[in-house]
């Protein structure tokens, strides 16, 4: 079986957990879950020259912010 894994950068959209330990790339504060709004982050996993390099974690409003730096989150 032949594992084929993405060279480019991508983002989703997803529910804030519950005990999330994420601080945002853009604004550094944390994001917090919230159990009666429930917040929305960005999840980026960063590829450069090819190779993964980390993930990046984004208020979803930051993220928008920031022009979108990794393309439009799939949900």
């Amino acid at each position: 079986m032949t594992i084929v894994t993405p060279s480019k950068s991508r983002a989703v959209l997803r529910a804030v957990d519950p005990g999330s330990m994420s601080d945002c790339a853009v604004c550094s504060q944390h994001i917090r879950f919230s159990a009666k709004v429930r917040p929305k982050q960005v999840i980026a996993n960063v590829y450069e020259d090819g190779k993964w390099q980390r993930v990046e974690y984004f208020h979803s409003e930051c993220y928008v912010t920031a022009g979108s730096p990794y393309g439009e989150p799939a949900s």
